[in-house]
């Protein structure tokens, strides 16, 4: 892959993580033998095609400091936003000095931290000739409803065709700059890279990836997200 060694990685880590109900942001808070955030950054270190890691942190953050950080890549930091997708810019436009407008970028979420370096090496595999880029993904297993108001049905959607979204998601440098300023100043509720990029007329590739690749949003997901880490580390011994 021509600048394969040039990839960056982008995880914006500036959230406060309202939902887990908790002390401080969710991305530090303990999970099994690490912190959320040094277990999503010791996987994407561990992945061989990555060159480096720019996370977006929020201007008074005091815990990022006392992270033990992985030594097999350069990390960078950069100020976050107010918005997942203003931290994601920010991180962007830092790697503008060190990037051209064609390089791939990878975009991943602090709070996925079993992803597995495996999935982002065969998304990076697939997706590289791709004249788009795309997105880690897992087709819908469950029956899938549409809900009123009131939570009472409205009717049954078919799931074929349907998927969840996950990260990492891959794009080329300028191209998702572009995409999310456009979307930016058309007022799209920018949920993800990729609903960006669609926005601007393009159809990202989805390749699938595990299922264990969860976002720790609840309390619940913490014990989950353990067990999926014990689970991971016992079948690599």
């Amino acid at each position: 892959m021509s600048g394969e060694g040039r990839i960056w990685a982008v995880v914006p880590a500036a959230g406060r993580g309202v939902r887990m109900a908790a002390e401080r942001p969710k991305q530090y808070l303990q999970l099994y033998d690490n912190t959320i955030l040094g277990h999503t950054l010791a996987r994407l270190a561990a992945t061989p095609c990555l060159a480096g890691i720019i996370v977006a942190l929020a201007a008074d953050d005091p815990y990022w400091q006392q992270l033990v950080l992985p030594q097999t890549v350069e990390i960078l930091t950069v100020q976050g936003g107010a918005m997942r997708h203003q931290s994601v810019l920010n991180a962007l436009f830092r790697l503008k000095e060190r990037l051209s407008a064609h390089d791939w970028v990878l975009v991943h979420d602090a709070a996925r931290p079993c992803v597995r370096s495996s999935d982002i090496c065969r998304l990076v595999s697939i997706l590289r000739d791709d004249a788009v880029g795309g997105l880690l993904g897992v087709p819908v297993n469950d029956t899938m409803k549409q809900a009123d108001v009131d939570d009472r049905i409205n009717r049954t959607v078919s799931r074929n065709g349907l998927w969840h979204a996950l990260t990492p998601q891959m794009f080329r440098l300028e191209d998702l700059i572009q995409s999310i300023e456009t979307a930016q100043a058309h007022d799209v509720d920018i949920t993800d890279e990729a609903s960006a990029m669609e926005h601007c007329g393009w159809r990202p590739r989805l390749v699938a990836g595990s299922r264990d690749n969860i976002k720790v949003t609840n309390p619940g997901d913490l014990e989950m997200a353990a067990l999926y880490l014990r689970q991971q580390a016992q079948s690599a011994r």
